[in-house]
């Protein structure tokens, strides 16, 4: 079973910058996409940003675009959020995602970890 690990989350000011981390339980060799995805109180949850295992290519949502980076290091079982010009919009809990085909598709969430951002 796979589990997801996230952390880095916390209170910044707006225009400060976090990187949120998700440790993955095993390899991820046989992950094809992880990604970030976030949940604003009142709102539904929404895609951040994915990051696939073949080729490393990466899909930002609208909100994340030119702000935030995903990255992934295969060493350490570890995907990263780097979060930039952080706005007040952007508080929400963030969590990591990890989906799967093989031996039969499947997907795992993380439990989430709070972003504020408040001045």
């Amino acid at each position: 079973q796979v589990q997801l690990v996230e952390s880095g989350g916390g209170l910044v000011q707006p225009g400060g910058s976090l990187r949120l981390s998700c440790i993955v339980s095993r390899s991820m060799n046989m992950i094809n996409v992880m990604g970030w995805y976030r949940q604003a109180p009142g709102k539904e949850r929404e895609l951040v940003a994915t990051i696939t295992r073949i080729g490393g290519r990466t899909n930002y949502g609208d909100s994340a675009k030119g702000r935030f980076t995903i990255s992934r290091d295969n060493a350490k079982n570890t995907v990263y959020l780097q979060m930039n010009s952080l706005k007040p919009e952007d508080t929400a809990v963030y969590y990591c995602n990890a989906a799967w085909t093989i031996p039969t598709p499947g997907e795992v969430w993380g439990q989430g970890t709070l972003v504020t951002v408040s001045s």
